[in-house]
């Protein structure tokens, strides 16, 4: 299977402009992004890259990029065969974390995104900890941003993936991504805390394919905590992203690993649609 682990399911009109613009020119002569924001159009769009599964993302971050809710992702992307839904929260304006994610679980969400660089806290908190419980208790994999960001207002100190050292440690069941693998700053940081804690994986969108083993010239050898994500619209294509991993001087089974496997066993996922 190829699974992509970050998708945003944001409308234009939920982004801020400069966001809006971002997703714009990676789709300069390829159409309209926005356009295949509708559950039947996305779920073709899916099996034309080649994509078995996804997971769409919400983001309420309206301090940098905009805000698309849970409620529009689960009412608009719900039947998706090809999505599954993660949720997020901003812990700013979510007073009981914990008591919401068993709410959203109930809705059929299936994991958790946090934006600390774009929300503006530390992931290791301790006022989070009753959220990543509740989160360990229901089996729902964490996605963590991490590294940097170009959007304004984001504040990269809280992207540090050491953050999650200690969260790895606190919640041994608690399947943890640092999406972005760092990105800019931290790449070395982030492989080696995901060879490190079993639970801690490394996500890979956001990043130029081929630029992989430049970043994580261990990437073979810690294949198995290895994630792909593309962070669509934001990229040229998931089926050229893919397609650059292929290309890359990996083991077939590193390959494999990477563009599925490993999701999959994160998910429990043991088919294709």
């Amino acid at each position: 299977m190829i699974i992509d682990f970050h998708v945003h399911l944001a409308a234009r009109e939920h982004l801020e402009p400069i966001a809006a613009e971002f997703c714009d020119s990676f789709w300069d002569g390829r159409g309209d992004w926005d356009a295949l924001l509708r559950p039947q159009a996305f779920d073709a769009y899916l099996e034309r890259e080649g994509v078995d599964y996804a997971v769409g993302l919400p983001e309420i971050s309206p301090r940098v990029t905009g805000v698309t809710t849970n409620e529009y992702v689960r009412e608009r992307f719900g039947r998706c065969r090809r999505l599954i839904l993660f949720a997020n929260l901003n812990p700013w304006v979510t007073p009981r974390p914990d008591q919401e994610v068993r709410r959203l679980a109930d809705q059929g969400f299936r994991g958790l995104k946090l934006y600390p660089t774009y929300q503006h806290f530390y992931p290791d908190a301790r006022e989070l900890y009753p959220l990543y419980a509740a989160c360990q208790e229901l089996g729902w994999p964490v996605m963590v941003h991490t590294g940097s960001s170009v959007f304004r207002g984001a504040k990269l100190k809280f992207g540090d993936p050491l953050f999650l050292d200690e969260v790895a440690v606190d919640f041994p069941d608690l399947t943890l991504l640092m999406v972005h693998g760092g990105r800019g700053f931290w790449y070395d940081r982030a492989a080696f805390l995901a060879g490190l804690h079993p639970n801690l994986y490394l996500e890979v969108s956001g990043l130029p394919p081929k630029k992989l083993l430049e970043y994580f010239p261990d990437l073979e050898r810690i294949h198995h905590k290895v994630v792909f994500g593309s962070d669509w619209p934001g990229n040229p294509g998931i089926r050229a992203n893919v397609e650059a991993i292929r290309r890359l001087p990996l083991s077939e089974p590193a390959k494999r690993a990477i563009l599925g496997e490993n999701a999959a066993r994160i998910l429990g996922l043991e088919a294709a649609p």
